[in-house]
């Protein structure tokens, strides 16, 4: 398609380095570098890409290749961003925005002391809290972490405490980011906060 050719055109002006799945590569006239392993995360401009037939296929990729750490969909699809969103067992899931808003003082807790994709920390005598576990719904509208970081207009984060929502107001909710604790199959607590435009 059209915007997928914009966005590899995009890509390589920005000397990022693609790799490509077997699937992309029968589908291309010339075929760039092949993808060595979905599993790795490179430190570095460097990127795979692959195509899938659905976005369930797509979930399926990530839950098989992926660290659990953070995912992005990037889409005006709302319906198909809250399957995403829902579907992903990722600590992070963002909608329309940078995976590199992933960070402990973005999201309000202070200076980051570490990262962890675990679904439980308890050890010990465990009480509520050592059952619940963390999953940060980020949605946006194209904001980037340099909208935050640089120039004279930067945009300030704002923190503050938000009341609990029930799971059928997350749903209603939009351009906010959800921060939600979740025990067994129980409905989810969130925090919302809407990123500024």
């Amino acid at each position: 398609s059209k915007v997928f050719q914009k966005i590899i055109e995009d890509l390589k002006q920005n000397s990022v380095k693609i790799n490509v799945g077997p699937r992309l590569a029968m589908l291309l006239p010339v075929s760039p570098q092949p993808v060595e392993s979905f599993s790795t995360e490179f430190g570095s401009l460097e990127c795979n890409v692959e195509v899938v037939d659905s976005l369930q296929d797509a979930v399926q990729h990530i839950h098989t290749y992926g660290s659990g750490h953070t995912d992005v969909i990037i889409t005006e699809d709302s319906d198909a961003a809250k399957q995403f969103t829902a579907s992903v067992d990722s600590a992070c899931v963002f909608h329309n925005c940078s995976s590199r808003f992933s960070d402990g003082y973005r999201f309000g807790l202070g200076a980051e002391v570490g990262i962890s994709t675990s679904r439980i920390h308890a050890r010990g005598p465990v009480g509520i809290q050592g059952l619940l576990t963390t999953k940060w719904i980020l949605i946006g509208d194209g904001q980037t972490v340099e909208e935050f970081t640089a120039g004279e207009n930067r945009k300030e984060f704002t923190f503050e405490e938000l009341p609990l929502l029930e799971e059928e107001e997350e749903e209603s909710s939009a351009s906010s980011a959800e921060h939600s604790e979740t025990a067994s199959d129980k409905a989810s607590d969130a925090q919302q906060k809407e990123l500024p435009h």
